[in-house]
């Protein structure tokens, strides 16, 4: 059945729907949710291809801050602060002084210390001395040893002439009598040469064993001297890389203890990275080397990027204090986080100098097989219809 319609004065040709405006606006709204559903339709598409080809390997984390090693410093030694050298959030470089506790007891100690190195390596010269004097005793004994049995042979050789000339009646019985003595007196002291010999021979292993105590000795004092010396160096407290001091509980005149902690070293910029802990379901794909990119929450705006450094051994809950048991009887399923560090980029680094260990971060990382490619969702999407060509 057709709708009725009028012809308007003046307006041949002209057919107006019967009803007017409201059959009019029935149609625009028909039309306008026609196109309301085509724009649905279209984003959701859009969407779709985007979580297919781009977003489902986008894995972020908010669970994620900045980390860099920090050096707190504490005293080696006993003693009073007598002077600090910088001030709270001061850079520093490395070795710069920081703290001097007061020297003038562990200088004592130095030249005590070099004192006894001192008398131990005097005494050490001096066994070296007696020890040449025993080697020209024994030279001198057995030159005695050797005048003694050259004596002993003439009397042998005199006392057999002797007993010869005793028999054929050329010599008295007086005379054979002497020289058999004087072969015995010689023969007497051939063996006391012998002795005594050998008594200097003896005491040569005695005094090489009081050298070699005298040596011990003196590498004791010379180790007290490098332990002495050592001390003294460590009335100074020092940077032990460039960074930034703080975190300072010393106070001028304090006195302190060995193991006080007195100020700490925090890392600079370049020397930090972030440190995102992903669910476990996040790392099928995860490697190191693929990009990263970082938003500071105290930068809003600022991106980062960086690349996957390396995984942890192991999840966050097996390095926590009281590592969980699960062989107990209460065992609940959680979904583990595992630590991965990001190493930033130096180029982004190096504009930052408020990037500071401990700051709040938000982690994404790129596990495509080509990360190089669009991740925005218009950019991606028009990449994957080859618009971007």
């Amino acid at each position: 059945m057709n709708a009725r319609t009028e012809t308007q004065p003046g307006g041949e040709g002209l057919l107006t729907p019967v009803g007017g405006p409201a059959q009019l606006k029935k149609s625009l709204a028909r039309r306008l949710r026609a196109l309301l559903l085509v724009a649905v339709l279209g984003g959701a598409a859009l969407g779709g291809s985007w979580w297919w080809t781009t977003a489902r390997f986008l894995q972020s984390t908010d669970n994620a801050a900045i980390a860099g090693d920090i050096a707190v410093l504490s005293s080696r030694i006993e003693g009073d602060v007598a002077e600090i050298l910088v001030t709270d959030n001061q850079r520093v470089v490395a070795g710069q002084p920081l703290i001097r506790l007061e020297d003038r007891d562990w200088k004592a100690r130095l030249a005590e210390a070099e004192a006894g190195l001192a008398e131990a390596e005097a005494a050490v010269a001096t066994l070296a001395e007696q020890i040449a004097q025993q080697q020209a005793q024994i030279a001198v004994a057995e030159a005695q040893v050797a005048s003694s049995e050259a004596e002993r042979q003439r009397a042998a050789t005199d006392a057999r002439r002797a007993n010869e000339l005793v028999g054929g009646g050329y010599t008295s019985r007086q005379a054979q009598e002497r020289a058999v003595a004087d072969l015995r007196k010689a023969e007497a002291a051939v063996a006391a040469a012998e002795a005594q010999l050998n008594a200097q021979r003896r005491q040569l292993p005695v005094l090489e064993a009081s050298r070699r105590q005298a040596e011990a000795r003196r590498d004791s004092a010379a180790a007290q001297l490098a332990l002495a010396r050592n001390n003294l160096d460590h009335t100074i407290i020092r940077a032990p890389f460039e960074g930034i001091a703080g975190n300072r509980a010393a106070q001028l005149g304090q006195h302190v203890r060995a193991g006080q902690q007195l100020i700490a070293v925090a890392p600079p910029p370049e020397r930090q990275w972030v440190v995102a802990n992903f669910k476990e379901t996040q790392l099928t794909r995860m490697r190191p080397g693929q990009p990263v990119y970082v938003t500071v929450d105290a930068l809003p705006g600022l991106e980062l990027h960086g690349r996957v450094e390396s995984l942890a051994p192991a999840t966050g809950s097996q390095f926590s204090l009281l590592p969980p048991e699960n062989a107990t009887g209460n065992f609940t399923k959680i979904v583990q986080r595992v630590p991965v560090r990001v190493a930033i980029e130096a180029e982004d680094v190096a504009k930052l100098a408020l990037l500071r260990p401990g700051l709040s971060v938000e982690a994404e990382v790129d596990t495509r097989d080509d990360p190089s490619a669009p991740r925005g969702i218009l950019a991606a999407t028009a990449a994957t219809l080859g618009l971007g060509r």
